[in-house]
């Protein structure tokens, strides 16, 4: 049988829909949760940047709520695994971004869930990064509509080979089928959401309207023209970190690149305020923008030092502007207390009238939003994050309580910590920037610090102590047909190099598939010599012949019993090393 959400899922849906009855006479908001994607802390006018233009963020922050401390994940699939289900990424089996480390476990009760269920219409344009194949897409998650890339990103090993790292008119999914999109992926985006919203708005049903964007991801390439022309006249250097010499030339070309992405994102969100001004969905629609990590370059952050994937400030922290005329007041500021992306899921339930699950690791904002001098206690926050399939004790990590914030930069790119750790202890009320290590003079608060941190561990990374390694990829064909598996979800392969890998598969029910790969373009396969393919699943080898021309290999009517499995891809000549395939189609016959 397909794979069910386990009982305690089903439990808190039921707990929500009791919940939506009880409230039902009550007013409940819109939702627009807007998230860029590798936007750091100081790429706004807001924060103090003088060179690139975000006119209508500007606006937004100045008839919004800013709680100024807030902190997301160094990396995208993290970030977005807290945000869905107010729980440590950890919990959720989503730890990374690639290698199937970003799937998360579909037991976990997501807040279209739980919205949906409520009543709401719900939806998502943009980037997932949580899972492409069944049971773990969005449609899968609680989101009724959806207009999405695959995997990290476009331009990404996970996109359709046929979209060439487009940007513009990039092939896309809509409802979980391939679509050709027409214009620059943000304004797709951005239109599409808006078609969303007026739809509902048109039936008075509540919407939960999520714009995860996927710019300014890089690559750079492909950005719209207009704007990049006029940044290519504007000298970056003020804001470049580190910038000199040969690498100044480079860095002045990709800034303005990401500018041209980041003022575009701007430009939508103006057209999105008129739009919503126009119909009359402003006072009771919460809007929410934050980003997803810090900025994908060193470059300006405001008071911080440090980038995406990094646990100094600069990786770590995000403007959050939370909007809702008819219960916030503009401009309101919130500069001292410590919140979170595992926050914003109980935050908006508790706006919604919608019981909150018990197993969250947030909490609700909501209290302090309304009134910032409501009191809320004191709580720490541990973010980790490095490369792998489990966490390491000590690897990577900060714990932020009070003023006080430990850090062991160790390192995101290696997959384990060993050895003793090299603490550093700030405080950010006094030093923001991170430049005095206090680990040596502050004993007692470094050993407190390090000891809630040590709870933390052992408390995430047992709970799934059970289930080692990324979710299994389902194979329903009632559900998806093809399955389309890519590199972003191949356990430990590597389609540059001659590392084979493999994915983990649980298929629903006995059945015969035909199973196609195909290798990269990109990928030198010299053809003057005979290729094999090769596929196992479980014990079984099959053998096929490979064309190098066409660069594909076909399996037709492969036996497959019910069960969890492993697929492993490959082609292979005399003399050569073997081939990393790069994706898979899997179709009933």
């Amino acid at each position: 049988m397909p794979l069910v959400h386990r009982f305690s899922t089903l439990m808190a849906l039921l707990l929500c829909f009791t919940s939506f009855s009880t409230f039902a006479e009550a007013k409940q908001p819109n939702i627009i949760l807007v998230m860029t994607d590798d936007q750091g802390y100081g790429d706004f006018g807001e924060t103090g940047n003088q060179l690139i233009r975000t006119p209508h963020i500007d606006a937004m922050a100045k008839r919004s709520v800013h709680w100024e401390q807030f902190y997301v994940s160094p990396v995208c699939s993290p970030t977005r695994a807290c945000l869905m289900t107010g729980r440590y990424n950890h919990r959720t089996k989503c730890i990374d971004t690639f290698k199937g480390r970003s799937m998360m476990a579909t037991d976990e009760v997501t807040i279209a869930e739980l919205l949906q269920t409520a009543g709401y219409a719900t939806g998502i344009f943009g980037k997932w990064h949580l899972g492409d194949n069944y049971p773990m897409r969005p449609s899968d998650q609680g989101f009724a509509e959806s207009l999405v890339h695959k995997g990290g990103g476009l331009a990404q090993p996970s996109e359709p080979i046929e979209n060439d790292r487009r940007y513009t008119n990039s092939l896309l999914f809509h409802n979980n089928r391939e679509v050709a999109s027409e214009g620059y992926c943000t304004d797709v985006f951005f239109d599409a959401a808006w078609k969303f919203i007026q739809s509902q708005a048109a039936n008075e049903t509540p919407f939960f309207c999520y714009i995860p964007l996927n710019a300014p991801h890089g690559p750079f390439h492909d950005v719209p023209d207009a704007l990049l022309k006029e940044y290519q006249k504007t000298d970056f250097s003020p804001i470049m970190v580190g910038a000199g010499g040969r690498r100044a030339a480079a860095q002045q070309d990709a800034l303005a690149r990401i500018a041209t992405m980041i003022t575009n994102v701007d430009d939508n969100l103006g057209r999105l305020f008129e739009r919503l001004d126009n119909a009359s969905l402003t006072q009771n629609t919460i809007v929410i923008f934050l980003t997803d990590n810090g900025p994908n370059t060193r470059r300006y952050a405001g008071p911080f030092r440090g980038k995406k994937s990094e646990l100094y400030e600069g990786g770590i922290r995000t403007p959050l502007w939370i909007q809702w005329p008819g219960e916030f007041k503009a401009g309101e500021s919130i500069p001292k207390t410590v919140a979170a992306h595992i926050d914003l899921m109980p935050t908006l339930l508790d706006a919604c009238h919608v019981e909150l699950p018990d197993n969250l690791d947030g909490r609700s904002l909501l209290a302090k939003l309304k009134d910032p001098s409501a009191p809320l206690t004191e709580r720490p926050l541990v973010i980790q994050y490095h490369r792998g399939d489990v966490p390491s004790r000590y690897h990577s990590c900060m714990v932020r309580k009070g003023d006080w914030k430990l850090v062991h930069p160790s390192g995101t790119q290696t997959e384990q910590f060993k050895g003793t750790p090299n603490w550093e202890l700030y405080n950010l009320a006094d030093d923001p920037g991170e430049t005095k290590n206090l680990a040596t003079e502050k004993g007692v608060i470094l050993n407190d610090l390090i000891k809630t941190y040590e709870a933390w561990f052992d408390d995430v990374s047992t709970e799934r102590a059970d289930q080692p390694g990324p979710p299994y990829i389902v194979i329903a064909p009632e559900h998806e047909s093809p399955s389309i598996l890519t590199w972003q979800d191949m356990i430990d392969g590597n389609w540059r190099t001659d590392k084979l890998g493999y994915y983990k598969l649980e298929f629903s029910d006995d059945g015969r598939f035909d199973i196609r790969f195909e290798s990269h373009p990109r990928h030198a396969i010299d053809k003057s010599k005979p290729w094999t393919a090769k596929l196992q699943i479980g014990e079984q080898i099959y053998q096929s012949d490979f064309n190098p021309d066409e660069r594909l290999a076909i399996f037709r009517g492969l036996q497959v019993p019910a069960g969890k499995t492993k697929l492993k891809p490959w082609i292979e000549t005399e003399g050569k090393p073997p081939v990393c395939i790069y994706h898979v189609w899997i179709s009933p016959r």
